[in-house]
């Protein structure tokens, strides 16, 4: 028997790819040196009504490097795993529970791969398996972000290892930093070997034919930003209409829209009329498809989106230029300022050419060195107290390039809030004063309720 159990929660099939790679990359030890678990979460709003894992292509090939394949959801109902997690005190009972349910010994140890360690149904295994070693995986751009919560001490100590892609070349993730949590590259090869097997495991999906049959040249990425309160379902229409929009005026006459897997049919109707006006072929692809496969089967020219991960993976393991539409509204839009999303929006808005503006697609290579002092500098101003040894370099920074940097990276109003170079006096003081009038009225509060 193992004296060893690894146990590896996914979410998405980007995400098992991803560990998939970090396996045959020797990332884990060798095959026969531990029992591998894959725990499978659905962390949709409704799981029952959403698509699962196991009913998309490629999934099976990647099931097939593990021993046994457990359900997070069977094993917490009827509690949802977004929500649910742990009372400190019932955490033992519940180790003994989940051995005995996934038929670990109790003798063995217990070593834990997860995603968002800041949340459950991480943050619920790394309670539970308390003595657990833990390596943190990121499958996408907010790898280069800061941490979004911190953590409790009893969890950030057994941290080993932040696996990222190295999507970015010369960018280093910020995430985790702050606890001396080492990244460990998942290497390129291994990763697009991996899409090379999920690529082929959906060759004989009926609903690709007709897209292989369009020759597309361009593929448009849907994000379903609405779905997160980002942009409203109407502006969400727009953007992917002035997606369309750019592609034609670049020349492209087929192309192919890969919608978010949640997104209503009413955003693909609204595309399919601005294709008809324009005059261009439009397929809508609604398969259970990661876009790489999609890249894999149709060689396109193109690749357009607003700042989804899908675009850098078309660049860096298919050498497909990309463009992006609509950063700087969304950007505009993300509240509160430590929004996850505001580095990877960054990130694209900083290196991807803006196909509005004329601006020649591009693959994109590694990072210049004007990106990383750009991302500490917003990581910084989305959490001040987790990364203080970065103000004085975040102000330095402001002080150089705030003049030549974009309004939306840094609004004065948060810069205000920091005291930060590039805030006016008066914006300063207006803060201030709201902040002296929440003191007194929280006292107020606390003394009216004392009487």
């Amino acid at each position: 028997m193992h004296r060893t159990t690894q146990i590896f929660q996914v979410s998405t099939l980007y995400g098992a790819a991803t560990l998939a790679a970090a396996l045959d990359a020797g990332l884990f030890g060798p095959r026969d040196e531990a029992r591998r678990v894959l725990l499978v979460s659905n962390n949709a709003a409704v799981p029952e009504t959403a698509l699962r894992l196991d009913e998309m292509h490629g999934y099976d090939p990647l099931a097939g490097r593990f021993d046994t394949v457990v359900s997070w959801n069977e094993a917490i109902s009827p509690y949802h795993p977004s929500t649910w997690g742990p009372r400190g005190n019932d955490t033992v009972l519940w180790q003994r529970a989940f051995r005995l349910l996934w038929g670990i010994d109790d003798h063995a140890t217990v070593e834990l791969a997860v995603e968002s360690i800041q949340v459950n149904p991480a943050r619920a295994l790394a309670a539970i398996f308390s003595e657990s070693a833990v390596d943190v995986y990121a499958d996408g751009l907010m790898s280069y972000g800061p941490t979004r919560e911190k953590l409790p001490l009893t969890v950030a100590r057994r941290i080993r290892r932040l696996l990222h892609l190295d999507l970015i070349p010369g960018l280093r993730p910020l995430l985790l930093s702050e606890y001396g949590v080492e990244p460990v590259i998942v290497p390129d090869g291994a990763f697009r070997g991996v899409l090379d097997g999920i690529s082929r495991d959906a060759a004989d999906d009926t609903r690709l034919a007709p897209v292989l049959d369009e020759a597309p040249t361009a593929v448009l990425l849907g994000q379903y930003l609405a779905a997160i309160n980002i942009l409203s379902a109407r502006e969400e229409e727009d953007l992917h209409v002035r997606m369309l929009t750019g592609a034609v005026r670049a020349g492209h006459r087929s192309v192919v829209f890969k919608p978010h897997p949640t997104a209503p049919a009413g955003y693909s109707a609204a595309l399919s009329k601005a294709a008809a006006d324009a005059g261009v072929r439009l397929t809508v692809l609604d398969a259970p498809l990661l876009a790489e496969t999609l890249y894999h089967h149709c060689r396109p020219e193109l690749v357009v989106g607003c700042f989804s991960t899908a675009m850098v993976t078309a660049s860096a393991y298919y050498g497909v230029p990309v463009a992006r539409v609509g950063t700087e509204l969304v950007m505009g839009r993300l509240q509160p300022y430590p929004n996850s999303n505001r580095v990877p929006l960054a990130v694209i808005d900083h290196l991807v050419p803006d196909l509005e503006r004329g601006d020649t697609p591009a693959v994109v290579g590694p990072a210049p060195d004007t990106l990383s002092p750009l991302v500490r500098s917003i990581g910084f101003c989305m959490q001040p107290k987790t990364y203080a040894s970065l103000r004085e370099p975040t102000a330095d920074w402001l002080r150089a390039h705030l003049a030549d940097t974009p309004g939306h990276y840094f609004p004065e109003l948060r810069l205000a809030e920091l005291s930060l170079p590039g805030s006016t006096p008066r914006t300063r003081a207006r803060i201030r004063a709201a902040r002296a009038k929440r003191v007194v009225g929280r006292a107020v509060r606390r003394g009216t309720r004392k009487g």
